[in-house]
């Protein structure tokens, strides 16, 4: 390094702290460590970082880990929400350990991991990941929780049972309960659709739970969806393809609310969007059109009919340039990411006789008559991550990073002797870095 200056050190070690690389260097950290770490179920929230992340998650069957940042508010009203839930998990017969990781600071890991927002919870199942979507206050989550240690499907042999299975699952899943229906007829499937349903069969039941259920012979499979009373009937065939059929139709309810929750569940289903705009969700006019909007979606399942209230989110409603200004109820048809179609001659719909409006709209809809469109602002899946991406925050610093580096060393092959005593260079510099000093410290993080 006898030939290269000094701000081109200070650069080259700025660009290996960057990458994590330096810092272990520097605490004196090897990447391939044998160092065994040892853990025990005690109910409290564990600390992980780089050097005993792995071994945490070899460790436990079921772990969910919280990557935070200690800026971030949701961060900091989530924290005491998993300190509270954490005992209560580890007690389960198939306990749940809560960890949490700093992303912020071991950065290395947090991109290892894929974690672009704050905070990210992360559900470890036999080392195998996947991101949590559900509930976070206390009560609740550990309610939610119990779902991935629960059986794959639950055998019930009374109508006690049942009901007990109903009451427990909780509201956050849709339940799939198979009536005089074999285990093994649905095993595969329950195991496949775990992480987003219950599953049960039902041996043993009397004709006051048919009434209750609605459902009147056997076989039969009753797809429930709590949090919107429904439910839905199928009596076969039972074989696979038509029961996985049904099963993935039932995932969401007939007529869906747009909201944070329901944007991550539509994410995975990749059937089209039938979105109705409407000004307030809870008037009593907009009900009367979602009554409608499930009546139409019960004859057409190979769509998703959605409905937003500006007044609720706004801002997605604006994407679609829907405001209080237009004229409302405003129908689209969303792909579910970047561009949506309007029905020429459908765009809105009046307050009377909806049921025929929709059925046009939907009439012209598959006949092409409509006029594609892009969603205003960036992607709509944009509203799930509210929250600046870490990964994006630290290319961004490297390449800024990558131009100062080019940049110093272009000056340092054209610069001119200094001409000055050794004195008045130094007091330079030291002016040079109050004036950095201070203007660092002006730019504080933001959550």
């Amino acid at each position: 390094m006898r030939g290269m200056s000094k701000g081109r050190i200070w650069i080259l070690l700025c660009l290996l702290l960057l990458t994590g690389r330096g810092m272990m260097l520097l605490t004196g950290r090897g990447l391939s460590s044998e160092e065994e770490t040892k853990f025990k179920i005690d109910g409290k929230v564990i600390e992980l970082d780089e050097s005993n992340f792995d071994s945490a998650i070899s460790s436990f069957d079921y772990i969910l880990v919280d990557f935070y940042a200690p800026w971030c508010g949701h961060c900091k009203r989530l924290a005491p929400q998993l300190d509270e839930a954490a005992p209560i998990l580890a007690k389960l017969k198939e306990p749940i350990v809560i960890a949490k990781v700093d992303a912020d600071k071991y950065s290395r890991l947090a991109s290892k991991q894929e974690i672009d927002a704050f905070p990210t919870l992360k559900i470890f199942m036999h080392g195998i990941p996947t991101e949590y979507y559900g509930p976070r206050k206390a009560e609740l989550l550990v309610r939610y929780l119990k779902k991935f240690v629960a059986p794959d499907v639950s055998i019930l042999n009374s109508d006690a049972e049942v009901s007990d299975f109903v009451e427990n699952a909780g509201t956050f899943f849709p339940l799939f309960i198979g009536f005089g229906l074999d285990e093994s007829v649905m095993s595969n499937l329950a195991l496949k659709y775990k992480k987003k349903a219950w599953f049960a069969v039902a041996k043993d039941f009397s004709e006051d739970t048919m009434v209750l259920y609605d459902f009147d012979k056997v076989p039969a499979l009753v797809a429930l969806q709590p949090s919107y009373n429904e439910h839905n009937i199928f009596y076969g065939p039972f074989d696979e393809e038509f029961l996985e059929e049904f099963i993935k139709q039932n995932f969401l309810p007939l007529s869906v609310p747009i909201n944070q929750d329901t944007l991550n569940l539509l994410k995975d289903d990749k059937r089209k969007i039938v979105l109705a705009i409407v000004e307030d969700e809870t008037e009593e006019k907009s009900q009367k059109l979602v009554t409608t909007l499930k009546a139409a979606a019960s004859a057409n399942r190979e769509l998703v009919f959605c409905y937003v209230g500006i007044k609720q989110f706004a801002d997605f409603a604006d994407t679609f340039e829907a405001n209080k200004k237009s004229k409302l109820p405003k129908m689209v048809v969303w792909d579910g990411n970047e561009n949506y179609l309007t029905v020429i001659g459908s765009e809105s719909i009046d307050e009377e006789d909806q049921g025929s409006q929709i059925s046009r709209f939907l009439e012209g809809y598959r006949e092409g008559r409509t006029e594609q469109k892009k969603v205003a602002g960036p992607s709509i899946f944009g509203f799930i991550n509210s929250l600046i991406g870490i990964r994006s925050v630290y290319i961004i610093v490297f390449m800024v990073a990558m131009l100062m580096l080019l940049r110093t060393l272009g000056k340092d092959d054209e610069e001119p002797p200094r001409v000055g005593t050794s004195d008045q260079s130094e007091h330079a510099r030291s002016t040079v870095s109050r004036a950095e000093n201070d203007e660092y410290r002006s730019g504080e993080k933001e959550d």
